[in-house]
């Protein structure tokens, strides 16, 4: 995993916070949970085909905020990409039912006849579900929206193949553990599970993960056409 040494927002006196999150640092606008929450996201071990780095945290949606994109790469393409954001209420949310809320965006292309199934949508949110479920996670309140696009090329673009991306925009609030931090980094390795699986790669060859039954993989998708 990359070091995620990057920044988080604080927008609790309407200003960002860059001060790094780095070990021993002390800010006293930024409450202890959402510190340890930061650094148990950075202490999560990935699949090697996992590449992630820290990105800036989206604003006014909550005080503090932190984000992660990454991407499941084989050689030199992408087969997937998304994005992870940390929120914190300290006071907490009613909608969220909680202190914490995860967001997250998965893309991916899909292979033409997976793009053709009918239950696709409801197959792609079980894998969420199912991805966190596999963890043996606790989460409450998911909701979130599959999306599926085709793009079909023509003139000087006729040769390529049409193509269809899946979509997936999802939040779900992360049981919270002792001192109220939830496991944020159980929940970034789901997170990633959910990426390869959307990718197309068989299941990580040890974890909690590999007994999960039910799962349906995606055929190893196309890397990125070029025009």
């Amino acid at each position: 995993m990359a070091a995620a040494q990057g920044h988080f927002s604080d927008h609790s006196n309407g200003a960002d916070d860059k001060e790094s999150v780095g070990p021993g640092a002390e800010s006293s606008a930024v409450p202890r949970a959402f510190r340890q929450a930061v650094e148990s996201l950075r202490s999560a071990r990935l699949r090697p085909e996992i590449e992630i780095d820290p990105t800036r945290p989206p604003q006014r949606l909550a005080p503090h905020a932190y984000a992660l994109e990454a991407a499941v790469v084989d050689g030199e393409d992408d087969l997937a990409d998304g994005r992870l954001v940390l929120l914190h209420e300290p006071a907490g949310h009613d909608a969220w039912q909680g202190t914490f809320r995860l967001v997250t965006l998965v893309r991916a292309e899909l292979e033409p006849e997976m793009a053709a199934d009918p239950l696709l949508p409801e197959v792609c949110w079980s894998w969420l579900t199912g991805a966190l479920e596999a963890r043996g996670l606790s989460y409450g309140e998911p909701s979130g929206t599959v999306t599926r696009a085709g793009s079909h090329y023509f003139g000087g673009l006729a040769e390529r193949r049409p193509a269809t991306q899946i979509e997936i925009r999802a939040s779900w609030t992360p049981r919270e553990g002792p001192g109220g931090v939830p496991d944020t980094a159980a929940h970034l390795v789901a997170w990633c599970d959910l990426l390869c699986q959307v990718a197309g790669l068989p299941p990580s060859p040890a974890g909690p993960a590999d007994n999960a039954t039910g799962v349906v993989t995606l055929p190893q998708r196309r890397g990125p056409q070029q025009p």
